[in-house]
């Protein structure tokens, strides 16, 4: 089975981080892509992170409240 990282992304052209505000799926759900995983608050705007990919949400790497830059792996989903 693959696993699928999934990366905190740059929505805009000066975000260098963002943070977690809530976890919207947890560890052991399925997901579908582009489904709603995370909120996301970078440069004071809350973003939706999509998941990437269709599977199961393994493992959280950064928990809510935490701040780290952009392409960090957030999350990894076994597809």
């Amino acid at each position: 089975m693959a696993r699928v990282e999934v990366l905190l992304p740059q929505w805009g052209m000066g975000m260098s981080e963002g943070s977690i505000v809530t976890w919207l799926k947890k560890v052991g759900d399925s997901v579908v892509e582009d489904e709603p995983l995370a909120e996301v608050e970078a440069e004071k705007v809350e973003e939706i992170l999509e998941s990437p990919a269709t599977g199961t949400l393994i493992e959280i790497l950064v928990k809510e409240g935490e701040t780290v830059e952009v392409r960090t792996v957030i999350a990894i989903i076994e597809e």
